[in-house]
């Protein structure tokens, strides 16, 4: 669903979003080049159930740990999403990420079989699921992440991890507030009176 926002953003192609909660006729994306950063317009909320969170901490503070986490996982052809690196103390990091959940185990597998105990200690994750706010001006805008936060505070959802573009915000939340998160953000947008 994301990736359908971002293409036809990047070839200028109106796109429809549909609500999966109700009838009606959504909201259309149009991303013209008039004022692209002017305003942080929210034309949808895109989400998906598909996310597996992992956890590497201890992680030693070295240049190229990002690399020898991550290289492995892309050889198998497995795609990571959101990534926070974390800074910890005595010269450990914490090294979290995103992969589909399909891949899960997968990935747990390669990781303990490329990644030396002495490098850090690889920790379950949890499913988790993603929550996109879609528009523009994203990064220009503070307000728009800050209200973005505040309706999930509202709802009593912690946020696991985030990523932000200039096109969307993205927060991995627990799974089970999925339908709450969406129909909160929907409310706090104002995309619930489109």
């Amino acid at each position: 669903q994301i990736r359908s926002v971002e293409f036809a953003g990047k070839y200028k192609v109106p796109l429809r979003v549909l609500s999966s909660f109700e009838d009606g006729e959504g909201t259309l994306i149009s991303l013209e080049e008039e004022n692209p950063v002017e305003s942080a317009i929210i034309t949808g909320i895109a989400f998906s159930r598909d996310e597996a969170q992992v956890n590497v901490v201890d992680v030693p503070d070295t240049p190229g740990i990002a690399y020898k986490i991550l290289a492995p996982i892309g050889e198998a052809n497995i795609n990571v999403d959101m990534i926070i690196q974390n800074i910890g103390i005595e010269g450990k990091n914490d090294f979290t990420f995103t992969v589909p959940r399909g891949d899960y185990d997968t990935t747990l597998e390669i990781l303990r079989k490329t990644f030396p105990p002495e490098s850090g200690v690889v920790v379950h994750g949890s499913n988790i699921a993603k929550v996109s706010i879609v528009g523009v001006g994203m990064r220009s805008h503070a307000a728009v992440a800050s209200t973005m936060f505040q309706a999930l505070a509202k709802e009593n959802i912690n946020i696991h991890i985030i990523s932000t573009s200039e096109i969307k915000i993205s927060v991995g939340i627990d799974e089970k507030y999925l339908e709450l998160a969406v129909r909160a953000l929907h409310e706090a947008f104002g995309l619930d009176k489109a």
